[in-house]
């Protein structure tokens, strides 16, 4: 039994248009396809034709590292080096002059020493001179002292000697008289005997 027109379901014109888009949509995909397919893929690096879009990004990155590094970082380091610089410098003049201080603290110390010693060394000296001066002038007066003392006991043992003598001369003159009246029997005059005597001297 045939179909008329009128027996067809009717067509919407939104399911038209759907159709109509997905038709297209699918056309669009089987061209891009087609299209990767035949330029065979590859890193867009080597593809000319983004050549000057690459240098002209490298070109802004290179200005803007210049940039930072001209204004930011070089400054900061230049300042950084300045203070390094100006630190050890400061460091090295103090550490001079400290160590000429210290050289002239020596100098000071060593004239002081010297002079110390010159000054213990005349002390001692005139010391040692005075202490000489104190012995010579007591030995002189112990020898003073003991030279009368001398003189005193020299004095002394002559009277006592004169006044032995005397003794003595007059002992002789007995003994002699004794001794010549027991041997003649007669005792000699004693003018004899001290002529005798004075003679024998």
């Amino acid at each position: 039994m045939a179909l008329s027109s009128s027996d067809h379901p009717p067509v919407h014109a939104e399911d038209a248009a759907h159709g109509a888009a997905a038709g297209n949509v699918s056309g669009g995909h089987a061209t891009t396809e087609a299209e990767g397919h035949g330029g065979g893929g590859g890193l867009p690096q080597f593809d000319t034709t983004h050549w000057f879009g690459q240098a002209a990004y490298l070109l802004f990155l290179f200005v803007i590292l210049y940039v930072l590094i001209a204004r930011v970082f070089a400054p900061r380091l230049r300042r950084v080096l300045d203070e390094r610089t100006e630190t050890i410098s400061s460091a090295v003049a103090a550490a001079r002059q400290v160590q000429t201080e210290a050289a002239d603290q020596a100098a000071a110390a060593k004239a002081d020493l010297a002079k110390a010693r010159a000054e213990a060394r005349s002390l001692a000296t005139a010391a040692k001179q005075r202490v000489a001066d104190e012995a010579n002038a007591r030995l002189a007066a112990e020898e003073s002292v003991v030279n009368a003392r001398i003189a005193e006991a020299e004095a002394a043992i002559a009277k006592s000697r004169d006044a032995a003598m005397t003794h003595v001369s007059g002992i002789a003159a007995d003994t002699a008289s004794a001794l010549v009246e027991r041997l003649t029997g007669k005792a000699p005059a004693k003018a004899d005997v001290a002529a005798a005597l004075n003679g024998a001297t």
